[in-house]
């Protein structure tokens, strides 16, 4: 994708988030790698307002805050660059504050592995990092070490943050995190949910390497 269908791309996602219910307002951010930058959506610019040209372009090889652009990132740009730094295979980041994701989050209970779904995540639980305040160098530090070998991971008292090679990946994990947390903390009102054997997710994980949506 060139730049300008990238900068579309995560206009299009956070419209996308909103149509959902998984962002509200200007609460959440998403950002696309691009070659040797990130394009990371402006702080506080509500998705129906958000244009492709205001877009910030940042470069991650800079841990300064530096941008291109007519607006400043979003506050939570330190966690995006720092996830890119550490996992090559990621391309995008969508950080919402979902209803039932962020419900666990205060609880700060990670989702085990209630549906096979799990495995979309890359392993038999999403986990819950700790509490850091956003924008921080720690929240970032915690954010990355959560997503070290998951592509989710919610954040205590937060919010979620799920990856993808591509926003259209991204944003179907996503939808399938929030139905996750959405079946975990219902299932628990009824009772206690039965949780499938890591062996049968971990399965499930390799039968999962060509499911779900094809890059761009």
């Amino acid at each position: 994708m060139t730049e300008a269908e990238k900068r579309r791309a995560i206009v299009e996602g956070a419209l996308e988030l909103e149509r959902l219910g998984l962002n509200h307002g200007s609460a959440g951010n998403l950002s696309l790698r691009d070659g040797a930058a990130a394009l990371v959506t402006p702080s506080g610019v509500p998705a129906r307002e958000l244009a492709p040209e205001a877009i910030a372009r940042m470069t991650l090889a800079d841990e300064s805050g530096a941008y291109e652009g007519p607006l400043p990132p979003s506050s939570e740009w330190r966690f995006h660059l720092d996830i890119y730094r550490a996992r090559p295979d990621v391309g995008a980041v969508v950080h919402m504050h979902s209803t039932y994701a962020t419900t666990l989050a205060t609880l700060r209970r990670e989702i085990p592995a209630v549906h096979y779904m799990i495995a979309a995540f890359g392993g038999p639980t999403v986990p819950c990092v700790g509490y850091a305040a956003y924008g921080t160098a720690e929240l970032s530090r915690l954010v990355v070490e959560g997503l070290r070998n998951r592509d989710g991971v919610l954040l205590a008292n937060h919010g979620a943050i799920v990856t993808g090679p591509d926003m259209r990946k991204a944003l179907w994990r996503a939808v399938e995190l929030e139905a996750l947390a959405r079946v975990y903390y219902l299932g628990a009102l009824a009772g206690a949910p039965v949780i499938l054997p890591d062996d049968e997710i971990w399965r499930t994980v390799e039968r999962f390497k060509t499911y779900g949506p094809r890059e761009n």
